[in-house]
Parts: structure tokens; sequence; C-alpha cells
């Protein structure tokens, strides 16, 4: 996918109003993402912010303290937004900042929007309470709630125009998606128990002793929690490592943004595999400074042209 938007005119003082809305809320409740992003240009930043704005939006409504029915009501709601957005019937002066942004950046930048209807369709799985007996059933979940918005965001980075097997960048951004909710589900663990939730597949809480659930800050009686918590780093690491193809088919800030964005969850894995039960214990997370080297790295393009040599290697071979 090569970016062949055209050039547009500048955003009115409302557009413009409403992306600084979205980008307060990304700076506020996204500080992963926000990581990333802030190292594109302006445009895609506003483009990205939108889609997070309106992403988190949804998902608020599937983590709130709404009955379930209301959450459908809510949920019917923003799927019919979403329809007047990619009808083009929002008005630059709509009192919905975040559906305003979201339509001035689908003006400018080829956006898969059908991939946020994806996103509702995975929350609603959440309000209904559904579990996941293999990973082929919680691959689908997967794909509605992070791959759709990794093809999402290919939308606002486009490709580098004769970049090698770009036809396939649209997988690989999906797949991406996939290890980093694989990698939020891991983390999370312990707080999604606590909230009646469980998302890691039972066939495979099964097999490591785990069916109980996680409801302490240490693991079930006689489970090999270490096992279960390897075995699923080990499906992300492929996951991260088959997304990562992407990066060399992206422009330089583009490139970087997800590099970092992906780096950043990808050493969460790490730490996660270090010390499995320590996602019993709370939320894992990196410190600052170790973000900015993620970033700083994403921004050398040192990972991008790691993956380009090998790529061109297997080519050859």
């Amino acid at each position: 996918m090569s970016r062949t938007v055209e050039a547009t005119a500048p955003a009115s003082a409302p557009v413009l109003a409403a992306y600084r809305y979205c980008e307060a809320i990304t700076g506020q409740q996204a500080r992963n993402f926000a990581y990333g992003i802030r190292l594109l240009p302006a445009d895609k930043r506003q483009a990205m912010s939108a889609l997070y704005a309106f992403s988190r939006r949804i998902d608020d409504i599937g983590d709130g303290i709404l009955e379930p029915t209301a959450k459908h009501e809510r949920l019917a709601e923003t799927r019919a937004l979403l329809a007047r957005i990619q009808d083009g019937r929002i008005d630059e002066d709509d009192t919905d900042p975040v559906a305003v942004a979201l339509a001035d950046a689908a003006r400018r930048f080829p956006l898969p929007l059908g991939g946020l209807d994806e996103l509702i369709d995975g929350v609603l799985m959440d309000v209904r309470g559904e579990t996941y007996e293999t990973w082929e059933d919680l691959e689908v979940y997967c794909r509605c709630v992070a791959g759709a918005i990794g093809r999402l965001s290919l939308g606002v980075f486009g490709t580098v125009p004769g970049a090698p097997d770009a036809e396939r960048a649209s997988e690989y951004a999906d797949t991406l998606g996939l290890a980093l909710q694989l990698t939020n589900i891991l983390r999370d663990v312990r707080e999604d128990a606590g909230n009646g939730r469980s998302y890691l597949p039972a066939e495979d809480l099964a097999k490591f002793g785990c069916a109980d659930g996680f409801h302490g800050p240490v693991p079930p009686a006689g489970s090999d929690f270490t096992g279960l918590v390897h075995f699923e780093v080990s499906r992300a690491r492929a996951l991260f490592a088959d997304g990562f193809r992407l990066l060399p088919m992206l422009d330089r800030r583009s490139g970087a943004c997800v590099a970092a964005m992906a780096g950043i969850y990808h050493r969460l894995l790490s730490r996660i595999s270090a010390d499995p039960e320590a996602v019993l214990r709370g939320r894992v997370s990196l410190p600052g400074r170790e973000k900015a080297f993620v970033a700083v790295r994403g921004l050398s393009g040192l990972d991008a042209r790691a993956i380009g040599r090998k790529q061109a290697v297997r080519r050859r071979g």
C-alpha cells in the first residue's frame, strides 16, 4: 500500500482544534503509543491521534461500569457514528471533536475504516464475556481488537514505492497487532482475572495446570505457571518476528514509530519472560528512560535495516 493521497488544503481552525483534542487524549492515556507517534510528521501524528481517540472511546465503553444492555446501546451508537464518518457526513463544525478529526484523517489518508467496525465486534466479545478454548479462537478476538488497528495504522503510514513484498504489508501489520495484544494479555492476566475475564486459551491453561485462574500474587497450587508464560511468550515472539517484516517497507519516520511502539512491547515481553510471576504481583512496565532508548533506536533505523538485510538474504537464497 503505497501512499497515493493527493495533497489537500491545510486544515481549518475547527479541524486543528479537533486534532489537538485527540492529541491530548493520546498523550494522557496512551504513554507507549505516544512514544511512537511523536516521531511522525504532523499530518501522520494527527491522523494516528484521531484513530487512537476513536478506538479509546470504543474500549472505554467495553471496560466501563455500564450494564451490558447499555454497553450494547452505546456501541451501536458508536457504530452509527462510524458509518457517518465513512459516508462523509461529518461537518467540520460537528460538536464531536473525535469524529471531526477522524473524518478529516479519512479524507487525507486511505484508512480502512472497517477496521473500527472490527474493533467494535471485538469489544462486544468482551461485553458478552466470551472465553477462548484454543489459540485459533483467541486469534479471532486479537485480530478484531489489535490486528485491525495495525491495518488502520498502515493506512496512515503507507509503504515506500518499490518496497519488496509490499503486497504483504497489511498482513504483517495485522500480525504485529496480534503480537502486541498477546503481550498485553500476559501483562494484564491478574487484572483481567480480578475483572472476571480470562483471555488465555483454555487448553493452554489446562495443559499447565492453571485452569482455576489467577486470583492472587502467587501461581495456582501445583501449576506450572512459568511454563505457561514461557509458552505464550514463545508464541508472541514468533508473531513479533513475522510482524517486524513490515519495518523495511515503511519510510524512515513511520518505521521509527512502529519500531518504537512495537519495541517497547517486545522489551516488556522479555521482562515478563525473565520473571513470569511478576505479572501476578503487579503491572509490569518499562521505565521512561528505557522507552526513550527504544524510540531513539527506532529513529536510527537500525532495526529496519537489520530486518531488511535478513529479508534480502532470504530472497536471494
